[in-house]
């Protein structure tokens, strides 16, 4: 086949912003893969709120397009120049949209062998939010034995997965979570104490736990409900990270007003820290040898089928998920 040949296949397609609704199931014409791509047989797809956020229009896509970022799956064809991967071998990838169908065509450079050990559900629900747990943890404040960390949303899929790497690096570790049942699942991930921010204040818990110093390092992915209070919260010289908005866009702050503590704020994405194959591979082997030595454990809320993505999205955005929620993407 050609580079230009198109093969028709099925998978969520959104025509215009809005709710849930504007999804559908449906055929569309999927390209074979070019130079230095592979096509990918879509087994599972992982789902994240930057999904929620290009769905609504909050980060504008080229419609009509199909939504998911991570999957997991097998190589069934390869572009020409192809060297990084196999017909055949098991992979498994973020950052390339199209993830909600029975295929997709992927950089190979972007896509991460994935062991045997591991099912594609598993392959789907680490790579995107274990890397961004990766560079949160490695690359703003490098977190000393016993220091106190503030994780957010500590029972989502990417705060469990905070929690039990930063307990890893020896932190003490608090959570805010929004209800009992989730300060049970952020407690067994390993996090020290948990504050049920519905219920309680986190500036003056987080500020209690601390004996009234504060976190010396804040890892938001909440935005609007918490960054400006994260600013009472964290120690003097503490650092906050911002990487979500699951709440909205944080407020504006006028940077003078983090002199009088000495604050650093820091912005997080994940794709300006995967900017080569080197980087990929080193963020995804350390998320992968933490699964393989047991200390880091992916826990699925939920696996659907995706022609049931509209109700995976209505789960999230209520927020009800502990952990991840999969889409299974073949028959």
């Amino acid at each position: 086949m050609t580079a230009n040949t198109k093969t028709k296949v099925k998978g969520i397609r959104v025509t215009g912003y809005g709710g849930p609704e504007v999804m559908t199931y449906a055929d569309y014409e999927l390209p074979e893969p070019g130079p230095g791509e592979a096509r990918i047989k879509v087994h599972a797809a992982g789902l994240n709120f930057i999904d929620i956020y290009q769905r609504r229009g909050r980060y504008p896509v080229q419609l009509p397009w199909t939504p998911g970022l991570e999957a997991a799956g097998e190589v069934e064809s390869i572009g020409p120049g192809v060297t990084e991967v196999k017909v055949g071998d098991r992979v498994a990838y973020s950052s390339s949209p199209g993830s909600y169908s029975e295929a997709n065509v992927v950089p190979a450079a972007k896509l991460i062998p994935l062991p045997k050990e591991l099912s594609y559900e598993q392959g789907a629900a680490f790579p995107l939010q274990g890397m961004t747990a990766h560079y949160l943890l490695h690359e703003f404040y490098k977190i000393k034995k016993g220091d106190s960390v503030l994780i957010h949303a500590a029972a989502g899929g990417m705060g469990l997965l905070l929690v039990q790497w930063a307990k890893h690096l020896g932190a003490r570790v608090i959570g805010t979570v929004s209800s009992q049942e989730k300060a049970k699942f952020a407690t067994e991930a390993g996090a020290d104490d948990v504050i049920i921010y519905t219920e309680q204040d986190f500036v003056k818990e987080s500020k209690s736990l601390t004996n009234d110093v504060g976190p010396i390092y804040i890892i938001d992915g909440v935005g609007k409900d918490t960054f400006t209070k994260n600013l009472d919260a964290v120690a003097q010289r503490g650092h906050i990270v911002i990487f979500g908005a699951a709440s909205g866009v944080a407020d504006p702050l006028l940077p003078n007003t983090l002199q009088q503590r000495s604050l650093t704020i820091y912005g997080g994405s994940l794709f300006n820290y995967l900017l080569t194959r080197e980087e990929l591979l080193m963020r995804a082997n350390g998320v992968l040898q933490g699964i393989k030595e047991g200390w880091l454990k992916l826990k699925i809320d939920q696996v659907l089928p995706v022609q049931e993505a509209k109700k995976a999205h209505e789960l999230m955005e209520s927020r009800k998920t502990v952990g991840k929620v999969v889409l299974n993407c073949q028959p």
